[in-house]
């Protein structure tokens, strides 16, 4: 059974950001009093890096400041403050504002706190901000830190915050044999869900493992739907800079998997492509390394390619997942299988779709073989949605 409900704390945002009725999106940081009585009295470690925001406080400044007994800062991919490479070691240390120990969950060999580290809190307090998509590492993180809690009997609290691409649900589902850091659960590509929410299925779906549930706390946003266009107020990580390259990411994304650069090292990750080889293009850019991508794919190779940064957002919306931009560079490059690395498979977590791309299938028809998983998918994620649709 779901043990209650994980509540959503909320982020001023200095830009309008709107639900349906024209009042502003409040995160579940920002609903205090749902909250702050149940860490009263208690040892709280915070799972939060540069998204934590309350307005313009950081949440676990807000709690230090209100003299709160924050006692460790466990910290995500690309660290607390946000500013490490994708997939870097991002080492444990001290937050120089406040003297509270950091505890890195990333990159350091362990996929969850040990027993030393959960001795050390009562109460597990996580925010973060995630933009909605499988291979997007923070929900990862949140279901290895329901575990631990699971196992030490600790409690857990979701600050929630609005998932940017949560209008829709897109993508095959997660075939369990591609598990890895970037495909953690059997859910989609797109999954339409807050953190909030994806907390609830795991533990009401059993996805823990031998069965385990957290004892945890939703705190919802206010004035949110999944209709919502929502912007985020701070870039959730060094390579997701703006709002289209987050609507770009789920597609753009998969040129991970191949030889193609998406544009890391430059102002605009995810946001074009390109490779030295592409034929019959006018556009072009040189990845550099730069802080949040010191080596990326191509490094000061000049490549040809294709600029999506104009593309509409009502375009992006309309076609969702979309695999024509990886089919374009596929025919381009003319390399047959040595286009794609093992990783493909991991980001789009089903054999089929390397096969369908290399049999000459179109992005509309390869799309068809999903449909069924998104149905599926939708009706088994209804009992846990704590927004309307």
């Amino acid at each position: 059974m779901i043990k209650k409900i994980i509540l959503f704390v909320a982020v001023l945002f200095t830009t309008a950001i709107f639900a349906q009725n024209n009042t502003p999106v409040r995160v579940g940081a920002e609903i205090t009093d749902k909250y702050l009585p149940l860490i009263k009295g208690k040892r709280v470690a915070v799972m939060a890096n540069q998204t934590s925001m309350m307005g313009k406080e950081h949440l676990v400044d807000f709690l230090h400041r209100n003299k709160y007994n924050i006692v460790g800062i466990f910290s995500p991919e690309h660290g607390f403050r946000g500013t490490a490479d994708a997939g870097e070691h991002v080492s444990s240390s001290v937050d120089e504002k406040t003297g509270i120990p950091i505890w890195s969950l990333y990159g350091s060999g362990s996929s969850k706190p040990g027993a030393d580290k959960m001795k050390e809190f009562d109460i597990l307090l996580f925010d973060l901000q995630d933009v909605g998509l499988r291979f997007y590492t923070y929900y990862a993180s949140m279901a290895r830190l329901m575990d631990a809690c699971a196992e030490h009997n600790k409690k857990m609290i979701v600050l929630d915050r609005p998932n940017p691409n949560g209008f829709y649900v897109d993508g095959p589902i997660l075939d369990m044999k591609h598990k890895s850091g970037v495909g953690w659960l059997p859910i989609p590509v797109v999954h339409g869900m807050t953190l909030g929410e994806l907390a609830l299925m795991i533990n009401g779906e059993k996805w823990l493992p031998q069965g385990r549930t957290c004892d945890v706390t939703v705190i919802p946003c206010e004035n949110y739907t999944h209709q919502t266009k929502y912007e985020l107020p701070i870039a959730p990580s060094p390579n997701l800079p703006n709002i289209q390259s987050i609507y770009l990411y789920p597609s753009t994304c998969l040129f991970e998997g191949t030889v193609v650069s998406l544009g890391r090292g430059t102002s605009f990750p995810f946001q074009a492509y390109g490779h030295p080889n592409f034929k019959d293009s006018d556009f072009s850019f040189t990845p550099r390394s730069v802080p949040g991508a010191k080596n990326p794919p191509l490094l000061n190779k000049k490549c040809y390619g294709v600029d999506l940064r104009n593309v509409s957002h009502d375009y992006i919306w309309e076609n969702g997942f979309d695999l024509s931009y990886v089919i374009d560079a596929y025919k381009n490059l003319k390399m047959g299988d040595k286009f794609f690395s093992n990783f493909f498979e991991k980001l789009v977590g089903v054999n089929y779709i390397r096969q369908d791309i290399i049999a000459g299938k179109s992005a509309q028809e390869i799309k068809e073989k999903w449909f069924c998983d998104v149905v599926k998918f939708k009706q088994q994620r209804k009992p846990y949605l704590l927004y309307q649709e």
